[in-house]
């Protein structure tokens, strides 16, 4: 395998998260062309970002991804649902949508199915996927395994390990745990903590297709 095509996979693999709360129009406009530049999969973006990231991005191959119930997941269900129907109206083509962590530790299953179900089905149904964020350090791993399972369930595309706005990011067990907990059409996310390509390989390895980094 060539470096080049290497560098082109492994850029292919990359949400370039655009997220934190103090960046400028300017700075998200950087971004945007730095994404662009090295030809990554999206730039993930706040709701109230998403027109100006996809102007930005509209004319190269880099899609635009909108957080939901960001960063918490503690969103009521329609609140979910509508800045998900404002994200794609505004140019999002993918999702990362946070679910509702004190309802899956308080063993409310039906309820976390339901609100990752009501997401996907406004996404799915515009054709753009939905990426599950568990915010694993809050988690333990039967936990970890329920989530993604319910995930799944609720038609998912992917689980993501986390948000990067928690005390922990991506953990090697954790994946592991992930990837045995979904069926092959469910892809796996890792986010916080994959600074450099060893790391990407690592998880990569493991089977993790997307990557979450700044």
């Amino acid at each position: 395998m060539s470096e080049s095509f290497i560098c082109e996979d492994i850029a292919a693999m990359i949400d370039h998260s655009i997220l934190r709360p103090n960046l400028t129009e300017e700075q998200v406009r950087q971004e945007c062309m730095t994404a662009i530049k090295y030809k990554v999969a999206t730039v993930c973006c706040v709701p109230s970002d998403v027109a100006t990231a996809k102007a930005y991005c509209q004319d190269s191959d880099v899609k635009v991804c909108a957080v939901v119930g960001f960063p918490h997941g503690n969103n009521r269900t329609e609140t979910k649902i509508l800045e998900t129907r404002l994200a794609l109206d505004d140019g999002a083509e993918e999702i990362d949508m946070v679910l509702h962590i004190g309802k899956l530790l308080s063993g409310s299953f039906d309820y976390v199915q339901g609100d990752i179900a009501a997401v996907v089905e406004v996404a799915h149904r515009r054709n753009s996927i939905v990426k599950v964020i568990l915010e694993n350090c809050y988690l333990d791993k039967v936990s970890i395994a329920r989530g993604c399972r319910l995930a799944e369930k609720a038609g998912a595309d992917f689980v993501k390990t986390s948000t990067g706005f928690a005390p922990g990011g991506t953990e090697l067990e954790d994946l592991k745990i992930m990837r045995a907990s979904v069926s092959d059409s469910v892809q796996i996310k890792a986010a916080g903590g994959i600074r450099d390509l060893k790391a990407v390989l690592t998880v990569r390895e493991l089977g993790v297709t997307r990557i979450g980094a700044t």
